[in-house]
């Protein structure tokens, strides 16, 4: 028994130890140094406008208006860009749900868009990994353009030069693509003064 005690205290204290400086210190000096170093990243990376939180620069959000720029197709569930559900639609390319899927996206953009004859740019009718990337290519952008000029009574060549301006670049110009923010591209779109 005595033996028991010698052994079971050192654990249980170890334990406690352990516990408070993983499961209370280590959780709360990660937050103070995120917070001083990088505030808008530990907060969410929100998007405010008017004062009032609009979205985030990492989730994307459904627009389906034609004087919108359209992101990436969400598979998460129950609700397109549900956050607490990030996942992509695990189906293979040739699963007949995903391919019809696509072929109803592909007819929505060309019904949406008949004037354009190039072909639909592939991630505007594919889920990402996460069903939450708020980017798309600059090629994609400008692929809805001819839309988005008509539903505004704007040409081509302003939205071209509004998501030139809204294009992020690689990282160092080396890690990672040009992307374009769907939700800061539309928010500044919304920005313009009225025609």
């Amino acid at each position: 028994m005595n033996t028991l005690r010698t052994l079971v205290r050192p654990a249980l204290a170890l334990f406690a130890v352990l516990a408070v400086i993983t499961g209370l210190v280590y959780p709360l000096a990660l937050t103070a140094v995120a917070q001083g170093l990088m505030p808008v990243q530990a907060n969410g990376s929100l998007i405010e406008r008017n004062g009032q939180v609009v979205g985030s620069r990492l989730i994307g959000q459904a627009f389906d208006d034609p004087k919108y720029f359209w992101g990436r197709p969400s598979a998460t569930a129950p609700v397109p860009y549900n956050a607490a559900a990030s996942s992509g639609s695990n189906l293979a390319p040739s699963h007949p749900a995903l391919v019809d899927a696509v072929r109803a996206r592909i007819e929505a953009l060309r019904a949406a868009q008949p004037e354009t004859t190039q072909p639909v740019p592939m991630e505007l009718v594919t889920a990402s990994a996460s069903g939450l990337d708020p980017h798309v290519s600059p090629e994609a952008a400008r692929w809805q353009i001819p839309r988005v000029a008509r539903a505004r009574g704007m040409t081509p060549a302003e939205l071209d030069a509004l998501v030139q301006a809204h294009t992020e670049r690689p990282w160092l110009g080396l890690i990672g693509m040009p992307r374009v923010n769907v939700l800061a591209l539309n928010l500044a779109l919304d920005a313009r003064p009225p025609r």
